[in-house]
């Protein structure tokens, strides 16, 4: 019997080790990588597309087909009726400025707003000398809409390319055929006088007790300001401090009459030591009278 029973057990089969193999083992801890995760579960349909692409677009007549296609499709959504600009308008500029942005503007209405640069076209505008500032934005309705402010003209300076109208910064404005046509605009000559229009508009103000016999301001040596006065008389002006030194030869002339006299001109350039040289004419006549009275 016992030999019966140890021969059943020897005749039944081991249990299979449940453990995975090292190397399937292995493959399952790399398969968890997050990395590998990744990898299958996007790179993978990834890469299949892009080969599929590029097998695509590797015709060259498909590639043509498909860019036509799209350049078709933009035109269509581009040139549809919400998107068209028809007309323009300009306001705060006068008639010949607005001819010349439309002229620099050069557009061919009707235009679709996708073939606008409206930066560029403001840079554009902005070039013109008439314009200090200029904005530019798409209405409702397709109006192309052109916000302007122009300059205002300061004075009429008189340079060696002629005459010219000038804002307070000194900006070049437009060209002057003839005095004539602003006769109220102060005028300022010299080179360089369009750098320094600001202390010219300060000297303007303070001569203004001077009324019609100011004839203008003349920038000498591109440092200082003479004062021209009608009779053909001038007031020197230092560099430093002009406005005082103007202010202090009206103060005389209120009390004294100074440019009353036959004065050529009033030297302000040494503010410790003025002084005033005659007209010839004067000085002719006094040497004269001199004369008469024995040189006494």
């Amino acid at each position: 019997m016992r030999t019966l029973i140890a021969g059943l057990r020897r005749k039944t089969p081991e249990k299979a080790d449940p453990a995975p193999s090292r190397l399937k083992y292995r493959i399952q801890r790399w398969m968890l990588t997050p990395g590998i995760r990744t990898g299958l579960k996007f790179g993978v349909p990834l890469a299949v597309v892009a080969v599929a692409v590029g097998g695509y677009l590797a015709d060259q007549e498909r590639r043509d087909d498909l860019l036509e296609r799209y350049a078709e499709l933009r035109r269509s959504i581009e040139q549809r009726p919400e998107f068209m600009v028809n007309v323009m308008a300009i306001d705060g500029a006068v008639a010949e400025v607005g001819d010349d942005i439309r002229e620099v503007m050069a557009l061919d209405f009707p235009i679709s707003s996708f073939d606008l640069d409206l930066e560029q076209l403001r840079t554009h505008i902005m070039e013109l000398d008439p314009v200090k500032t200029a904005e530019v934005r798409i209405r409702p309705g397709g109006i192309l809409q052109v916000d302007v402010v122009e300059r205002k003209p300061a004075a009429v300076w008189r340079s060696d390319q002629g005459l010219a109208l000038i804002d307070e910064t000194g900006a070049h404005v437009a060209e002057l055929g003839q005095r004539s046509l602003h006769p109220t605009l102060p005028l300022l000559a010299g080179a360089g006088a369009d750098q320094q229009v600001e202390e010219a508009l300060e000297l303007l103000s303070a001569a203004r007790p001077l009324g019609l016999r100011l004839r203008g301001l003349v920038r000498i040596g591109e440092r200082r300001w003479d004062v021209v006065l009608d009779r053909d008389q001038r007031i020197q002006l230092p560099p430093e401090n002009p406005v005082q030194a103007l202010e202090r030869v009206i103060a005389v002339n209120q009390v004294q009459d100074l440019l009353e006299r036959d004065v050529a001109v009033v030297d302000m350039r040494l503010a410790a030591r003025p002084t005033v040289r005659m007209a010839k004419d004067a000085v002719e006549n006094w040497w004269r009278i001199r004369e008469l009275n024995g040189g006494g």
